[in-house]
């Protein structure tokens, strides 16, 4: 998974409501704030341009500052790997990692209602409505059957199976659909 298809999943599974982003000289910022409590958050993806591929300490600093300039209470840093020094770092400034080796846990009722709602908006963008009967789906039919409501299937037997790891594949799909949807 790419680091900006990260960033796109926990926006999505943390029900972040987007506002802005930004491409920077490194990187991509995304600003967004949880619905719940109105907070707003730094989401900043770093591309490492030397051979080792770790944030720095003052990578950590200059994103502090950042979200002190657009008013962030929290962030949360998506890159390869982080010295020792940057997770410090991290910890003072209120900013989450997340590398090529960690994602935040992630609650299966999230995980589960952010791909309803996908799933949801996918079948209305193409149906109108969310069908009620396999008949109602206008979907862009292969072999008689609609890749969104296909998807939605395996979600069904994914989560009796407690399979975390598909549902987040699933998702990543149903993202990467609703992306090309909109364009």
């Amino acid at each position: 998974m790419s680091n900006e298809d990260k960033a796109e999943f926990l926006i999505a599974v943390r029900n972040y409501k987007f506002e802005r982003k930004e491409k920077w000289s490194r990187g991509l910022d995304f600003k967004v704030s949880d619905e719940a409590s109105g907070e707003k958050v730094l989401l900043r993806l770093v591309e490492m341009e030397n051979k080792s591929g770790y944030v720095g300490a003052d990578d950590v600093k200059t994103m502090v500052q950042v979200m002190k300039k657009k008013d962030c209470e929290m962030g949360i840093l998506i890159s390869r790997r982080f010295t020792e020094a940057a997770s410090n770092e991290m910890t003072e400034g209120n900013i989450q990692r997340v590398s090529e080796d960690y994602m935040p846990p992630i609650s299966s009722e999230n995980m589960i209602l952010t791909i309803n709602d996908c799933i949801n908006s996918l079948c209305t963008s193409k149906c109108g409505k969310i069908p009620a009967l396999k008949s109602d789906c206008k979907g862009d039919l292969e072999n008689n059957l609609c890749k969104v409501r296909t998807i939605s299937d395996d979600v069904s037997f994914h989560s009796e199976r407690g399979w975390m790891n598909l549902l987040k594949n699933d998702l990543r799909q149903l993202l990467v659909m609703n992306k090309v949807a909109k364009t």
